[in-house]
């Protein structure tokens, strides 16, 4: 399982960058979509920031963003980018 407890920290700008494509094997939190569903209500209405904790090609990452749109696939950040869900540990609100 790959190391869960060093994210390195990155802006919001940067994952457009990302690649993920690698088939990485670890555990999503339990109740992950709900948490979506709940950051980007909260996102929407109060522009309510979280800390999304997930893995790209190039390892481990976390970001501080605001969470504006939810799918079957992706999440969709303010500014029009996009993160896989597949990819997605685990999101908490700050």
């Amino acid at each position: 399982m790959p190391d869960v407890l060093n994210p390195v920290l990155i802006e919001k700008e940067s994952i457009t960058t990302l690649s993920f494509k690698k088939m990485i094997q670890f555990e999503q939190h339990p109740a992950l979509m709900s948490k979506l569903r709940d950051a980007t209500r909260l996102g929407n209405i109060d522009k309510f920031k979280c800390e999304i904790e997930f893995y790209s090609d190039s390892g481990l990452k976390t970001v501080q963003t605001t969470v504006w749109a939810t799918g079957k696939s992706f999440i969709c950040l303010k500014g029009g980018i996009w993160i896989p869900i597949s990819k997605i540990v685990d999101i908490r609100m700050i």
